[in-house]
């Protein structure tokens, strides 16, 4: 079999017959599925067998016994519309080649244990069944945490769970607007399943990872997660909320996106940048359905208030304009505007972490979200309609994009303005990708102009930068092309005689009892060449 063919081991398969028998039986023969993560032959040549060959490594000189999956989920940059998903609207991502392995194997112990290739990250131990996870104190394994945490609330199974040993291998750059974590908490969320034999849909498994990752504070949107799972090689998405949905976006002939890392790191889960983001959008969101007379303790996005009263995404930045004087307003004009308390405030609108922020900037916050907004649809029809002035136009919505987070969001930083100033020459449009504050950055480049694009950055940008020292090029400056969301890799070939074995009795047995139900299985099963496939594993195994 090719080292890439897709075969689907759900524990869930809906035949009866026994799963380890179905990984092995050959492709003509195999049940495919669209819905749930794709299951992977372990490739054998290339930079990710090399990657989950060294993580095996780890793996075993952690805990002295073979992996026995991997589970992968990517990182990925958001082309455009930042800082809107949290508030209900459309994204538009596509996920970057860099991702996170993880590799997994049962104990017998109840614990889960976690290690990384990268010692400078200290191994964890804990009782799977009962921990707790520390958002005072944010570590890096808080990130596995949740997503096994997020398994356990809602992956629809009841305790005790089994004991998992998970070694961790990534290449995403943390803390760099690529969504390192976010891949972290969806391979984790992943090998949990797996491990658990559920066999939980893309969509599912991204919803429950949007949410659990707010165990670690941070009040994101799910973006990062949406479009971890349900990412397609060679398309980016546009991602909707609430039901969540992707529809898959072809880019124009000729675009090319180059990431850029400003080397200047940010962490979400670190500071109220984010989460004061999140709750300005909030209040922002109240007040104009207070003055709208609707009843403002019940709306929390302002994508929910742009339904409730049916207006355009022009339309509602008219009515920022008209609610709000561009200035900030604080804590206590806030309260007046909405003829509250500051308790009260507290109670309904604020996080824990946000709750001693004075002053907000409402009328800048919301201006953004509805003018991204609106750029993440007119980006959409300039893929679709295409036309030979498409990537112009495309990049001046990226260039508009910078300006507003720049401006009226405030979460870029110097570094990125540098690098998007150095890009005017060359690029077509680039502006900041992720949270911000710090980062990447991310170019619309014509293919004809990547390398030269790349070396004028080195030369203007990174041979300045003393954190650019000693570090390879591809590792802070690099292009992509769309991805595929996370899989699981197993090794078809490796499994034990004695699993085989077992299994084989077990295909007996379902055969005898199903003989009267379904005809003469056994000759039907003759039929499609399931004894010689069989011998064809067992040869296989044996060798």
């Amino acid at each position: 079999m090719n080292g890439t063919q897709l075969v689907d081991v759900s524990r869930r398969c809906g035949t009866g017959m026994p799963e380890a028998f179905l990984s092995m039986w050959h492709p003509r023969n195999a049940v495919m599925s669209s819905k749930c993560p794709p299951v992977l032959h372990m490739p054998s040549m290339g930079e990710q067998a090399h990657r989950l060959a060294v993580l095996s490594e780890t793996f075993i000189a952690a805990f002295s016994q073979q992996p026995q999956f991997f589970s992968r989920a990517p990182g990925r940059v958001n082309l455009i519309g930042e800082h809107v998903d949290y508030c209900g609207f459309a994204v538009f991502p596509m996920a970057v080649e860099q991702d996170i392995l993880v590799a997994v194997a049962t104990n017998t112990t109840g614990m889960l244990n976690i290690c990384n290739v990268d010692p400078s990250h200290a191994p964890y131990s804990c009782d799977i069944n009962n921990f707790e996870i520390n958002k005072e104190r944010p570590s890096w394994y808080n990130y596995i945490l949740c997503g096994v945490r997020g398994i356990k609330d809602e992956g629809g199974m009841q305790s005790p769970f089994i004991g998992l040993n998970m070694a961790i291998s990534g290449n995403v750059p943390p803390s760099s607007g690529l969504s390192s974590s976010s891949a972290l908490v969806c391979a984790s969320a992943l090998g949990m399943s797996y491990a658990h034999g559920l066999s939980l849909a893309l969509d599912t498994l991204a919803e429950i990872c949007g949410r659990c990752e707010m165990h670690v504070g941070t009040q994101g949107g799910g973006m990062d997660q949406a479009i971890s799972f349900l990412a397609t090689k060679d398309t980016a998405k546009l991602i909707e909320f609430n039901p969540l949905r992707a529809t898959s976006v072809a880019l124009p002939h000729g675009a090319s996106f180059v990431v850029a890392n400003s080397l200047a790191p940010m962490n979400k889960a670190a500071n109220s940048y984010f989460n004061c983001r999140v709750m300005e959008c909030r209040l922002a969101t109240q007040v104009m359905a207070k003055r709208a007379g609707l009843p403002w303790r019940t709306f929390q996005k302002l994508g929910d208030l742009q339904q409730a009263l049916g207006k355009t995404l022009p339309q509602m930045i008219s009515m920022v304009e008209d609610t709000f004087e561009v200035r900030p307003y604080s804590k206590r004009q806030v309260c007046e505007l909405l003829n509250t308390t500051p308790e009260e405030l507290n109670q309904v609108s604020l996080s824990e972490n946000t709750r001693h922020i004075q002053e907000f900037k409402l009328h800048d916050r919301a201006l953004h979200v509805f003018s991204e907004a609106h750029r993440v649809w007119e980006f959409k029809k300039v893929c679709e309609e295409g036309g030979p002035y498409a990537l112009h136009q495309l990049g001046k919505l990226m260039s508009d994009s910078h300006r507003s987070t720049q401006l009226l969001y405030e979460c870029s930083h110097p570094k990125l303005d540098t690098l998007v100033e150095l890009s005017s020459s060359l690029a077509l449009g680039a502006r900041l990708t992720g949270a911000g504050w710090g980062g990447c950055m991310v170019a619309l480049v014509e293919e004809s102009k990547v390398e030269q694009y790349k070396e004028h950055l080195w030369k203007n940008f990174y041979s300045k930068e003393p954190a650019a020292e000693g570090r390879p090029r591809e590792s802070v400056l690099f292009s992509s092309h769309p991805g595929p969301g996370a899989y699981v890799f197993v090794k078809i070939w490796h499994l034990a005689m004695s699993e085989l074995q077992s299994e084989w009795l077990a295909v007996m047995r379902w055969i005898s009892n199903n003989r009267e139900a379904s005809g003469d299985a056994e000759s039907r099963i003759n039929h499609n060449g399931f004894l010689l496939d069989l011998l064809i594993v067992m040869l296989r195994v044996g060798a």
